[in-house]
């Protein structure tokens, strides 16, 4: 198991899941509804799950290399972008289920998560790969596995300062090996 693998696959099954709605009757709008609620889900977890496991150790890989710069460029324009996703999510809500306005908000989300995949894909899990052994690929695999399972059902989407998350993100690296939480704030259920 890999975490770029796990990533990958989960970039597949959101491509899948915004083509099945774009398969669905209009006048559908119990499925159309249960599948964007699955899918805004998935997305949002999808995301949560890079920020406390991924991004970090992409940080603490540029620095073991001598490539702060570019892995810190690639996560600013991660959490950005992250950021765009969850406010494109949020403006779905808006607009009921089936109508024009309502195809035209998800498409929005889908060029949002459609570009943040290309460029991931592209850049950090690239270097990813290359800087990162196949063990702590593995190991990192299995959180980011469980955080997603413990998480199934969704977690509560927050915008996150690029800046911000960078800054607490190298603190917590500086403090030596994988120390848990980013202290980004709490993802479990109220």
């Amino acid at each position: 198991m890999d975490i770029t693998q796990l990533i990958l696959d989960d970039h597949h099954e959101q491509r899948r899941l915004f083509a099945i709605l774009e398969q669905i009757d209009a006048a559908d709008t119990a499925t159309l509804s249960v599948v964007w609620e699955r899918l805004a889900a998935f997305l949002e977890v999808h995301a949560a799950a890079e920020e406390e496991i991924f991004y970090p150790e992409l940080l603490r890989a540029g620095q073991r290399v001598g490539r702060i710069g570019t892995s810190e460029a690639e996560t600013l324009d991660a959490i950005h972008d992250h950021n765009d996703i969850r406010d494109t999510i949020a403006a779905v809500a808006g607009h009921a289920a089936g109508t024009l306005a309502w195809f035209d908000a998800v498409a929005a989300v889908n060029v949002a998560n459609g570009d943040h995949m290309a460029e991931e894909e592209r850049e950090g899990l690239t270097d990813f790969r290359r800087e990162v052994s196949l063990q702590a690929r593995h190991d990192l695999a299995v959180e980011f596995a469980a955080f997603e399972a413990r998480h199934y059902a969704g977690v509560r989407p927050v915008d996150k300062d690029p800046d911000e998350y960078v800054r607490r993100a190298e603190k917590v690296l500086g403090g030596g090996p994988r120390s848990g939480s980013l202290g980004i704030g709490s993802l479990r259920e109220p």
